[in-house]
């Protein structure tokens, strides 16, 4: 009989906020807001994506913009965030690092500022009654101006150590150059915050590139395609910068054609660190188990080898030096059982 993957202890460090929503919830919710959801979001789902052009994208971020509108009360946002602690426990996951990017609906919650505030005492609540640990990454919008990611990354600054774990960079890569953004990355480096843009997603290796130069990323949402440049493999190797890759939303994406194609393996045996990530299961249909499933079913890892990938999204990322030890302890006793 096969290890049980939802009982494999774990970290999961690439979920958005909005995208972790059950898709009950949100057809519960917009029944209830009268909130009129497209088809691709009830009946056909889930949807049909590809983001090979911009065209592709914007259809993605419409439909991701219309799941978020259901969202109108603070009791609507405690319900998420406590519904996605309870959906990451029974995942395995001992620690979740959360991304959001308030600007989508920061103006629901009274800006920003009280957005912040409400999401944390959220996640603080719902750890507890989940009992595991949360992190919260706050995300900018390659879409909006840098200036809103400035102010963004001030605000995760004065939370750092307070639930705030670090700050990121989201959206389609091909809006918004990294240079843009490298105040915002300056002032939340200086605040000692861990530093997680997307990168090497939808844009080729020198998106990875641009990240590490510009923005000091100390690891990248995503990161697959620096595979295209063998050297800078090798640099991330060295140091250790982990790629959080997300299989089911490559695919959906069409950033890889096929499950099979994703280069989880490639990045392991080249020594790259790798934290598996379910993205937004909300559009892709496919939470974190899943994705150890793919590594496990088409990739052929083998127990000791997802032993390993679940060890490494552990020591990737910012959870608490006991919560790490726990895990990484938990992990030996999963494998040996």
């Amino acid at each position: 009989m096969p290890h049980d993957l939802s009982a494999l202890p774990k970290a999961h460090l690439h979920l958005h906020l909005t995208g972790a929503m059950r898709h009950s919830t949100m057809i519960e919710l917009a029944q209830f807001h009268r909130v009129s959801l497209p088809p691709a979001l009830t009946e056909e789902w889930p949807p049909q994506l590809s983001t090979a052009d911009e065209r592709g994208w914007f259809r993605f971020q419409r439909l991701y913009d219309m799941a978020r509108s259901v969202l109108r009360t603070t009791d609507d946002l405690y319900r998420l965030v406590a519904e996605i602690a309870e959906d990451e426990q029974a995942e395995g996951s001992g620690w979740l690092e959360l991304q959001a990017d308030p600007s989508g609906f920061a103006g629901v919650y009274g800006g920003i500022t009280a957005l912040h505030a409400l999401l944390l005492d959220a996640a603080e609540k719902a750890a507890r009654a989940a009992g595991i640990g949360i992190g919260i990454i706050l995300a900018a919008n390659r879409i909006r101006h840098p200036m809103d990611a400035r102010t963004l990354a001030r605000l995760a600054v004065q939370f750092a150590g307070q639930g705030v774990v670090g700050f990121g960079l989201s959206n389609d890569e091909r809006r918004g150059p990294a240079q843009d953004f490298e105040r915002a990355f300056l002032i939340a480096e200086r605040g000692g915050l861990l530093l997680a843009p997307h990168a090497g997603e939808l844009v080729g290796a020198a998106s990875v590139r641009a990240a590490l130069d510009v923005l000091h990323a100390n690891r990248l949402g995503h990161g697959v395609r620096v595979v295209e440049d063998p050297r800078l493999v090798e640099r991330l190797a060295a140091a250790g910068i982990a790629c959080e890759v997300c299989p089911s939303s490559n695919v959906s994406l069409g950033v890889s054609p096929n499950e099979a194609s994703v280069p989880v393996r490639t990045l392991v045996e080249a020594g790259v660190p790798v934290a598996l990530g379910a993205d937004d299961p909300l559009l892709f249909g496919r939470r974190l188990v899943k994705q150890y499933e793919i590594a496990r079913d088409v990739q052929r890892f083998t127990p000791a080898e997802l032993a390993e990938l679940a060890r490494m999204s552990i020591r990737s990322s910012a959870a608490p030096a006991d919560t790490k030890t726990r895990l990484l302890s938990a992990i030996d006793a999963w494998l040996a059982a």
